[in-house]
């Protein structure tokens, strides 16, 4: 397996690269999007392609739904029945300042992005634990702590993980409280002549005059994606970029972008379709699917600190190839581990 790394500064990002094979026993393409809990935005990118398959689109349409529940106050997440009712296992993970920190009088950790003047901390709870000694002093601090001593509301967004069990009906368990059911928003596009960057999938750095590299690519498709203008026509003052050569041009491409809480399981299987979209010849030589995750989330992968206020970048990027090779690109911004 290759890998890739590069520091970009001002400000500070890092980027990690990866090559791999989906056939491979050690590919960790499974895992990687299984720990990556906090999706915004999903965007898929099918060179030569006009119109999806009724596979993909039936898939794209059942990504939703969740839900908005508007001031929620923290401690109804600590309850015996939404545990019960909820939660499989897992973390509340709050990321305070110090004021609110101080006054919940709860035990935490400063934020390792603090500095020298701890500013911000981190407090977990364990949720299954909590079920299991709802008599203990610590879950009696909790619940004074969230109840009493500083009430705290947010407004939280929610869906649930499919297990096999019965959905639980989450509408009705919130009634009380102001909650919406919203399904993702879907854009679909078909781009015409799309100059494209010529990858090779052996080659992660490119090669000059015959490959453009991993991260070339990636500069790329974030321009496509922010419909900007790749050509570095003279009279365009928004954008200087250009498409990295080698290139080619494609007589038309499909874009499908996806935009709400999206849940890792969802992804999972996106993602095997679109390696399925190579069991039949077709043109086109590679496809890709980009992940964003929430700027203000608490965390990245797993339960990695995730920094916002530098830019709060959390995001991957699948290129598929015909040949069920894949590179991996994973990027977060100032205040974040390295990616897993």
């Amino acid at each position: 397996m290759a890998t890739l790394r590069r520091l970009r500064e001002a400000p500070r990002h890092l980027l990690v690269c990866e090559k791999s094979n989906f056939s491979h026993d050690k590919s960790r393409h499974r895992h990687l999007v299984e720990t990556h809990y906090h999706n915004y935005r999903v965007s898929f990118l099918i060179p030569e392609c006009g119109m999806l398959s009724k596979e993909l689109k039936n898939l794209v349409m059942e990504t939703g739904p969740y839900y908005l529940v508007r001031n929620l106050p923290l401690h109804e997440l600590i309850t015996q029945e939404f545990i019960n009712t909820f939660v499989k296992k897992g973390k509340l993970i709050l990321s305070l300042d110090k004021d609110t920190y101080e006054e919940t009088g709860l035990q935490g950790h400063p934020s390792q992005y603090s500095g020298r003047k701890i500013m911000k901390f981190i407090v977990s709870i364990d949720l299954m634990d909590l079920s299991f000694n709802l008599n203990s002093k610590k879950y009696g601090r909790i619940c004074w702590s969230f109840k009493e001593k500083k009430p705290l509301k947010f407004d939280f967004l929610l869906a649930w993980h499919h297990t096999g069990a019965e959905e639980p009906a989450m509408l009705s368990f919130f009634s009380k409280y102001q909650i919406q059911e919203h399904q993702p928003k879907v854009s679909m596009s078909t781009l015409r002549d799309l100059q494209c960057p010529v990858v090779q999938s052996g080659e992660l750095r490119g090669k000059p005059e015959t490959s453009c590299s991993a991260l070339e690519l990636l500069d790329w498709l974030g321009g496509v994606f922010c419909n900007a203008d790749l050509n570095n026509e003279p009279d365009n003052f928004i954008s200087n970029y250009c498409c990295p050569q080698p290139s080619t041009v494609v007589a038309k491409a499909h874009l499908c972008t996806i935009t709400g809480f999206i849940l890792p399981e969802k992804i999972s299987v996106l993602l095997e379709q679109l390696c399925h979209y190579f069991d039949e010849p077709k043109l086109a030589p590679w496809v890709t699917l980009s992940v964003q995750g929430f700027a203000d989330s608490p965390v990245s992968w797993r339960e990695n600190e995730h920094g916002f206020r530098k830019g709060g970048e959390h995001l991957y990027n699948f290129v598929i190839f015909n040949n069920q090779d894949y590179w991996l690109q994973m990027a977060v911004g100032a205040n974040d581990d390295c990616p897993p």
